[in-house]
């Protein structure tokens, strides 16, 4: 008999739901995913090993040496305060990739590391100085690196890189999970050349908020994508027979009170 009322309920909400309640639908998930994941996504996600050999919390890499492109922001002046040179203040990398040094040109800079930029305007400035004047190349700001945060969190958009950020700190950034978030489809996906292998690793947040497990709170690069899905048809009002973790978040889990690592099981 409960099971013929809950059967009822359960039919009487998704007739509300698909005839036009869409509050009511979209409040328990009845609604169709505004932000599916696409079976080729999944497919890719579940080949990832976990973990994976990238950075991640308590394990950051250090990003790549910084190439500097139009846009990126230099502060470009003597190493010496007494220095008879005088160069224009912060420069801004302009579209054709050069910057503006006054009486002394108009470099090409783009393209290459900020070393290779100080040697570069070192010898600009000797051309027309008798004593040689050493030159301190610094990257104030960099807004052409960044990662994107998409789906169901309630600010999406793009973030720029600080060489520390992790899913779950780009997820926070993006103002969280919406209710509407299927927590066992969050994935980080790499950008990768036209007609290469493609990069997309599952993230168990879950895990990483209740349990502090680090395994998949992967450390972003520039260009990473976080896309949170939505939850599926009825998976609001029957989470248990319609969410399903990904392999890859089922592993085990191990108690740090217990004396050792013993595995913790549910009651």
């Amino acid at each position: 008999m409960c099971r013929q009322a809950s059967m009822a309920v359960a039919f009487s909400l998704w007739v509300l739901a698909v005839s036009g309640c869409s509050t009511v639908g979209d409040s328990l998930g009845l609604s169709s995913p505004s932000y599916p994941l696409t079976k080729t996504a999944k497919a890719i996600r579940d080949t990832a090993p976990v973990p994976a050999p990238v950075g991640r919390e308590l394990a950051l890499d250090l990003l790549p040496t910084h190439i500097v492109e139009a846009g990126d922001t230099l502060l470009v002046q003597p190493v010496e305060f007494d220095s008879p040179v005088r160069l224009p203040p912060d420069q801004t990398v302009q579209p054709d990739g050069t910057i503006d040094l006054g009486l002394y040109g108009r470099p090409v800079v783009s393209g290459k590391p900020l070393a290779e930029i100080e040697v570069q305007v070192r010898d600009i400035i000797k051309a027309k100085h008798k004593d040689p004047v050493a030159i301190t190349v610094r990257l104030l700001a960099r807004p052409g690196k960044v990662f994107y945060v998409l789906g169901e969190v309630n600010a999406p958009g793009a973030f720029p890189i600080t060489g520390h950020d992790t899913v779950l700190s780009a997820i926070t950034q993006a103002g969280g999970l919406t209710g509407k978030a299927s927590e066992q489809n969050i994935i980080m996906s790499r950008p990768t050349a036209p007609n290469s292998c493609r990069v997309v690793y599952p993230v168990c947040y879950t895990n990483i908020v209740q349990l502090g497990d680090t395994s998949t709170n992967y450390q972003l690069q520039p260009g990473d994508r976080v896309f949170v899905s939505s939850k599926g048809l009825l998976a609001g009002l029957l989470p248990a027979r319609f969410q399903k973790k990904t392999p890859a978040c089922c592993g085990p889990q191990f108690s740090c009170f217990t004396g050792g690592c013993a595995p913790a099981t549910a009651p």
